[in-house]
């Protein structure tokens, strides 16, 4: 979905929030990837990766939209996703701290 809206980016945007954003969801991907093959001990510190990603996917997509570089639809569209996305992730990573109380909270 995003490859077909990045193309239709003014190309003052395209070649700069664009290719952030590109890169923003490249690396949240990575670091779902990552935590999947991980063990459970080792998870939680890239589901928190990836959360951040996506936290900043969500502002760099609403400047797009506030710039009007991206029409309500398309950003309303993506939008719906990427918060799906980040309530997965809220999910995984609670799911985490429960199986690792202490190790949250920085205790040894």
């Amino acid at each position: 979905m995003w490859h077909t809206y990045h193309s239709t980016l003014p190309k003052i945007h395209r070649y700069s929030l664009g290719t952030k954003i590109d890169t923003l969801f490249v690396e949240a991907m990575e670091a779902v990837s990552a935590a999947a093959f991980l063990s459970r001990e080792e998870k939680a510190p890239y589901v928190r990766l990836a959360t951040r990603k996506i936290d900043t996917l969500k502002l760099l997509l609403m400047v797009l939209w506030e710039t009007k570089s991206i029409d309500v639809k398309k950003y309303a569209a993506l939008s719906e996703k990427i918060d799906e996305t980040g309530k997965m992730l809220g999910g995984w990573n609670g799911q985490l701290a429960k199986l690792n109380p202490t190790k949250e909270r920085g205790e040894k």
